[in-house]
């Protein structure tokens, strides 16, 4: 039966067969992999418990955690087709405090100083694309959640607040559409047979319903964070690869 399905290999002998079979259903399968920058670095900095990161280290681990992915079951084989990074460049203006009146310059912080070779780091490794949006600035300076809520609950008077505790309000521009896009590019020009989207939110459902109506295998890895549940719907497997680390406290 076999032999009949492959009737189109002439060229072959009758000893050849074997190894026409085994190219047609054991070649590797494409997989890309996209990146919800800003979810990752959260939620990386949360696993590792750490308050500053080292861009080397960081972008290593990224890939590190993308490339276990290609180690999924025994009998399914899987290459890389890319990494897709997506994340903002990082402010660099100047800002005044509200609280001191001092002046920030955003391109001196750790964060910016951080981002910048990070970014740097994930140009020098093998099959990463890294697409960047904008911050747009909306000029304005806003009370921290948790000071706020100890602001509405009468635990602190606006005298009370700090400089560290507001901050400069910036909104990502263009990240989820050049994800969603991406997604739907790949998918309609059948460039992989797998996607995997490190992310936690449901903004990557329309994306993720295009690729499955397509054929394509999509799983999510939301790096040990609970999802919910009616996100199950529309991927095809939830699986974090990322090292969790256990917990020192007695």
């Amino acid at each position: 039966m076999l032999l009949a399905k492959y009737s189109h290999f002439q060229t072959y002998s009758e000893n050849a067969y074997p190894r026409a079979f085994f190219i047609v259903y054991f070649m590797k399968k494409k997989t890309a992999i996209v990146v919800d920058g800003g979810f990752f670095i959260k939620r990386y900095r949360s696993i590792i418990r750490a308050t500053s990161l080292d861009p080397i280290r960081t972008a290593n681990d990224l890939w590190t955690m993308c490339i276990k992915h290609l180690e999924q079951a025994k009998s399914e084989k899987y290459d890389l087709y890319r990494i897709f990074y997506y994340d903002c460049l990082p402010y660099d203006k100047k800002q005044h405090n509200p609280v001191t009146g001092k002046a920030l310059d955003f391109s001196k912080t750790d964060q910016y100083k951080f981002q910048v070779a990070f970014f740097e780091e994930l140009r020098k490794k093998r099959k990463v694309a890294l697409r960047l949006g904008v911050l747009e600035d909306k000029n304005k300076w806003i009370i921290k959640p948790s000071k706020t809520k100890d602001l509405l609950n009468g635990k602190i008077a606006i005298s009370d607040l700090t400089e560290n505790d507001v901050q400069f309000d910036f909104t990502q521009k263009m990240v989820d559409m050049k994800i969603g896009l991406d997604i739907a590019s790949i998918t309609l020009k059948k460039q992989v047979d797998q996607i995997i989207l490190i992310a936690g939110d449901s903004d990557f459902v329309p994306a993720a319903k295009l690729a499955r109506r397509e054929g394509i295998d999509f799983l999510l890895d939301p790096m040990w964070n609970p999802i919910k549940p009616h996100l199950f719907e529309h991927i095809d497997g939830l699986h974090s690869t990322f090292k969790q680390y256990k917990s020192t406290k007695k």
